[in-house]
């Protein structure tokens, strides 16, 4: 399927609680620009796929705990944290990921569809360099369904991120 086959959604399409969050970042016109596809896009490659572009255009919001506190990663789709670049960023005993109860606890997102802000808690970011190798990242817009795009710059200034590098090493 390509970017075509998706519907703008809208305030209709965006969950909620992220629609909200644009506006109040005075983001409207992002809301306008979120797209709703009938397939699931809760994985990097099902929004790839979906929206025909390569897949490390697409922005993972992912949520670990450091020493039990939850912390957001923001992470190009074509890569993974590498945990422990993770934990030393953070100067934490122990990094690991997430459980899904946790995650719409902190967000109040399920996984799959966590959009890099518009939390229900705030939470540190630690955001990817590998993310502003592309003009414009496509990130969930809080429901398997729906994604949004923006540049990453601004992505990653409006989630409040520090940019770091965090993600594995291919040898």
């Amino acid at each position: 399927m390509t970017t075509t086959a998706a519907t703008d959604a809208g305030s209709s399409g965006a969950h909620p609680r992220f629609a909200r969050a644009l506006r109040d970042l005075g983001l409207d016109e992002l809301e306008g620009r979120v797209r709703r596809f009938p397939e699931a896009t809760r994985t990097a490659a099902e929004a790839a796929a979906a929206l025909g572009c390569e897949l490390s255009q697409i922005c993972k919001s992912l949520i670990f705990a450091a020493d039990g506190v939850p912390v957001l990663v923001l992470m190009d789709g074509a890569s993974r944290v590498d945990v422990e670049r993770v934990r030393r960023e953070l100067g934490a005993e122990q990094v690991t990921r997430a459980k899904a109860e946790v995650v719409r606890e902190t967000t109040g997102y399920a996984i799959g569809g966590v959009p890099p802000f518009g939390h229900r808690t705030r939470t540190r970011v630690l955001a990817d360099r590998s993310l502003l190798a592309h003009d414009i990242v496509w990130a969930a817009a809080g429901t398997p369904y729906t994604v949004f795009p923006m540049a990453p710059r601004d992505l990653v200034a409006h989630a409040g991120g520090t940019l770091v590098d965090v993600r594995e090493r291919t040898s």
